[in-house]
């Protein structure tokens, strides 16, 4: 099942957290549960469905949440005990948001409400959501160059970061991912050129 598919089961947007997740799926369970419709094969299935839907998005978001504190103070505000995570050089940021004439008005807000959302997943290396949120986009809009960009970047931001985890074999998979969203990016892959020689260099 297709993580896009498991938010629109879960009636969800893209990028929820973890305790919308559980609150959707709870209301949903006991609409759609076997116990409050003796009989109905649909209900069944759904309830089916809505169950492996919530695993899939809870792994996804709670993979998200525990990879970055809760909650950030910026500088501006009072000093707290934690010390936000260090800044991160990105190399490579998504490209500034483009209008797409051949988008209708909804289309349009959708993709620029993802970008804005986007940037600040990526800013703070928050990549489980940041991939759940463009591959959502990219099936809402799966004729847009820009968001086949955006979702390689995902994908490779994602792979390097994974590198520095020393989880390689997921890395490889992701970045090669990057590269077939967009194969045509010379930008792109110089940064995945990159990653795979940190990837050697571990081997």
């Amino acid at each position: 099942m297709k993580i896009a598919e498991c938010y629109r089961l879960l009636e969800l947007r893209a990028g929820a957290s973890v305790a919308e997740v559980k609150a959707s799926y709870r209301r949903l369970a006991r609409q759609y549960h076997p116990d409050a419709n003796p009989g109905n094969r649909q209900a069944h299935e759904k309830f089916i469905q809505l169950h492996e839907a919530y695993k899939i998005l809870l792994d996804v978001c709670t993979q998200s949440e525990d990879s970055k504190p809760h909650h950030y103070t910026p500088p501006s505000a009072s000093p707290s005990s934690e010390t936000p995570p260090p800044a991160v050089k990105v190399t490579r940021k998504p490209p500034k948001f483009q209008e797409n004439p051949q988008l209708s008005d909804v289309e349009l807000q959708l993709k620029r409400n993802s970008y804005l959302q986007l940037q600040e997943l990526l800013k703070y290396q928050r990549f489980p959501r940041a991939i759940a949120l463009v591959e959502a986009l990219a099936q809402r809009i799966p004729h847009d160059p820009e968001v086949r960009q955006w979702q390689a970047i995902a994908y490779q931001r994602w792979g390097r970061q994974l590198i520095a985890e020393r989880q390689l074999d997921k890395a490889r998979i992701y970045l090669k991912k990057a590269l077939r969203t967009d194969p045509h990016n010379r930008s792109l892959w110089e940064e995945v050129k990159r990653d795979f020689h940190k990837l050697e260099q571990i081997f």
